[in-house]
């Protein structure tokens, strides 16, 4: 976004995450940055910046936005409701809101992403750093390439001529560092190392390696390394250490350009599974076409004394293994529950579900669970397999922490036939009642008697031996049944209501279902 305006930047993390309230000045208002209120400081002149209000609660919040127009800038952003709506119309700043309880740090990352953020040139995001990567070659002489903390190659100089070994080429095939006991010692000296170093070639045929951590802040962003041929520029290591600035800024834009993307498609995907979503603009935004399903993941504990950071760390696990096996993928916590997407064909979602509920389990140290909805054929549907995996999560427990609907499809029926059931006062009223309450006042167990006989298809002996009594006692008590309480059960209609009020209203089952 070279040119971000106030409507550029709604369009992509507008909605739940950020509220506009006001904009008297319209939607082309330009925003340039986002700026952190700083009671202690003067407030810079920063003409079209949004000031964030650090501190101060949304309902006092009326004097920034004078300030924020004496400033210059373009809008106010507050936390919670309540925010100075008028005082914003007045002083002709647009007013914005963020949740109660976010994080400034993570408003104010997600905000200058959202402004600063450009469209990358490759797939990948790392389009400038081969740019880069053959603008130090050129450079320093030497065959480059750019790393992360994990060893894996981001980008690779093109320059033709110039000298490369056999780890160099294998590296790049695989767009991975060959693993060695002997390359670890070398990232331990080198990421020791505040400056550039010379390492020796490891084996007999390859060439030695001029290297650079790559730093922000503090933090590792990964390395830059020169295949050394003998022939390099004498001031390799300065243009080095000026490349690995450089690269240091392209790392941090790319993160802030993927961490955008992960933030649209997380909104895009809640909104899918609200089915508020337009079907046709998810497709595009998600890049997923065809059937999906949705997969949804819980923790399997009552309380945890950080239930909220060990959720977010069951969001990274399963976020991990779905790109792990699709690329770049939709998750989203809602209310507690992290839901995936998962493309079609099917046939591997349990397996992958099973693996996530076990790898999630053993890092966070809390039993996971995880439910899968119905396949469906598009994108527009999510909302039904989102409901149906929100059911089949009801029915989980110890014995069974992962299922896909169609495995547990008779339990979820009843489980949504029992709040049919009890939402409608005709649905929930009859004979059902006035058995529980005989049974209650008069010590009898007419109940567990009716239901074990429509359990076993109204078969006598098939009820007794459920039961552990003689045919002829239950046939007794059923007769009692029908005498005191008053239910015909020669009537096949009243069996079946019969059947499906005690089993689901009064959560009865045969007595040895």
């Amino acid at each position: 976004m070279d040119a971000c305006t106030l409507g550029d930047l709604l369009d992509v993390i507008g909605g739940p995450s950020v509220r506009l309230h006001t904009a008297p000045a319209g939607l082309t208002a330009p925003v340039t940055e986002a700026v952190l209120y700083d009671a202690h400081a003067p407030l810079p002149r920063t003409p079209g910046a949004l000031l964030l209000a650090v501190g101060v609660r949304a309902a006092a919040a009326g004097p920034l936005a004078r300030a924020a127009a004496e400033a210059g800038m373009t809008g106010l952003v507050v936390r919670g409701d309540g925010g100075p709506v008028g005082e914003a119309e007045a002083y002709g700043v647009a007013l914005l809101s963020v949740d109660e309880d976010a994080a400034w740090h993570q408003v104010h990352l997600l905000l200058a992403s959202a402004i600063g953020a450009r469209p990358v040139p490759s797939a990948g995001g790392h389009g400038d750093l081969f740019a880069l990567a053959d603008a130090i070659a050129a450079a320093v002489g030497g065959a480059t390439a750019v790393e992360d903390p994990r060893q894996r190659i981001l980008a690779y100089s093109t320059v033709p001529g110039q000298p490369v070994d056999e780890d160099r080429r294998q590296g790049i095939l695989g767009l991975q560092v060959p693993a060695s006991t002997e390359n670890s010692e070398q990232y331990r000296t080198l990421f020791a190392a505040g400056d550039p170093v010379r390492l020796p070639a490891l084996r007999e045929g390859d060439l030695p390696r001029l290297a650079v951590a790559v730093r922000a802040g503090g933090e590792t962003l990964g390395s830059v390394w020169v295949v050394d041929d003998g022939t390099l520029a004498p001031d390799a290591e300065e243009t080095l250490a000026q490349g690995a600035s450089t690269a240091a800024l392209l790392l941090l834009r790319a993160r802030a350009a993927q961490e955008l993307t992960r933030h649209q498609n997380s909104e895009l995907l809640r909104r899918l599974l609200d089915g508020t979503a337009d079907a046709s603009t998810s497709v595009r935004g998600l890049g997923l076409e065809g059937s999906v399903r949705v997969a949804a993941f819980v923790l399997d504990a009552a309380s945890l004394p950080d239930t909220e950071q060990t959720l977010l760390r069951l969001l990274d696990v399963v976020r991990l293994q779905c790109e792990a096996r699709y690329g770049r993928h939709a998750c989203v916590l809602v209310d507690g529950v992290v839901y995936a997407l998962l493309p079609a064909p099917g046939e591997r979602h349990k397996r992958l579900a099973v693996d996530i509920v076990a790898r999630a389990g053993q890092a966070l140290r809390v039993p996971v669970r995880a439910a899968l909805g119905e396949v469906v054929p598009e994108l527009g549907e999510i909302a039904a397999s989102r409901a149906d995996a929100d059911l089949v999560l009801r029915v989980l427990g110890p014995g069974l922490p992962v299922a896909t609907v169609e495995e547990v499809r008779p339990r979820v029926t009843l489980l949504r036939l029992t709040e049919v059931l009890g939402e409608r006062r005709e649905l929930s009223a009859g004979a059902w009642r006035r058995v529980l309450s005989y049974d209650s006042e008069h010590g009898t167990d007419y109940a567990r008697t009716l239901v074990s006989w429509f359990d076993a298809g109204c078969d006598m002996a098939g009820a007794a031996k459920l039961l552990a009594v003689h045919p002829n006692t239950c046939r007794y008590r059923l007769r009692q049944a029908q005498q005191h309480v008053g239910i015909d059960l020669d009537d096949p209609d009243e069996r079946l209501v019969l059947w499906l009020q005690l089993r689901t209203l009064a959560g009865l089952r045969g007595a040895t279902s």
